[in-house]
């Protein structure tokens, strides 16, 4: 089970993805995955073309979602894996976070106008496919190719965290109810990257024991943003709160994603894998040579 190519995280046109979810399923098979979710931000309308691909394809696929989340002032990440993407109280919960993106977005277009950029609102709306999920990389992606910046990364440093010009601060859903939503399609919860949460050792404790007490089940453990020694601190992370060991890219776009799809390296073997859960569907998979 550790050995097999598994891709739990990506995104699509229908959030901050540049690639439709069919070319992600061609991707990811091109590079080897064999189990692979496609999880858009706050959004599941690219559940049904994404499985079509991956299964004509011989993949194994699980629907999944990554969830906005507020906990302690932060924007913390769940991912909902092999949920029901039709189910009425995700579907709705969605909708409701996807409605507060927007009035952000505006926020944040208004906040570089007064920082001598303007346009800034209508320039990231072009570049997202979905007019529900404007986010911080679209503008990104504008203020790169109009030259105020050299790189995303530049960007994110100068204009879109904490304290500098762009950014808005947003109350997403909370902890309880998006692993609530989660579980009631039918699915597992996951916490996705936490290397990159700038949390005390305490709150990060609060955290995983919260996340644990309604209902999550897991951690990405190995993911597109974790240096080998993270990827080892939330291996025993997950032993000690008892969670699985998640695997996903987090991948956007090409050459602009640090990691590719299927390009992670194997969980610690002492991790236990999420995938173990679809054993029955995975039975027919042999690991890559």
């Amino acid at each position: 089970m550790h050995l097999l190519n598994v891709d739990l995280h990506c995104h699509s046109t229908h959030s901050d993805g540049s690639l439709t979810p069919r070319q992600l399923a061609r991707r990811a098979h091109e590079r080897g995955v064999q189990v692979w979710a496609l999880t858009d931000h706050d959004e599941l309308a690219g559940q049904h073309e994404a499985r079509a691909e991956a299964e004509a394809l011989g993949m194994v696929y699980i629907p999944g979602v990554e969830i906005s989340v507020s906990f302690a002032g932060e924007t913390v990440h769940v991912l909902g894996l092999d949920v029901d993407p039709d189910h009425p109280a995700l579907v709705e919960g969605l909708a409701g976070i996807r409605a507060g993106r927007d009035g952000r977005a505006r926020e944040m277009g208004e906040s570089l106008a007064r920082a001598g950029i303007p346009g800034a609102y209508e320039g990231a709306l072009a570049y997202a496919a979905n007019p529900e999920l404007v986010s911080r990389t679209h503008f990104a992606r504008f203020l790169v190719e109009r030259g105020h910046c050299a790189s995303m990364h530049e960007v994110f440093q100068r204009f879109l965290k904490e304290g500098r010009p762009g950014f808005v601060p947003h109350r997403w859903a909370g902890l309880g109810q998006a692993l609530g939503w989660i579980r009631a399609a039918g699915g597992v919860a996951v916490l996705a990257h936490p290397a990159r949460y700038h949390f005390t050792p305490t709150l990060e404790f609060a955290l995983f024991s919260e996340f644990q007490q309604h209902g999550g089940a897991g951690v990405e453990v190995t993911c597109g943003s974790h240096f080998p020694d993270e990827v080892q601190r939330y291996a025993d992370m997950a032993r000690e709160f008892e969670l699985f060991a998640s695997r996903g890219s987090d991948f956007h776009a090409p050459g602009e994603s640090r990691v590719d799809l299927g390009e992670l390296p194997d969980l610690p073997a002492r991790a236990v894998p999420v995938w173990e859960q679809w054993a029955p569907r995975l039975a027919h998979l042999q690991p890559p040579v």
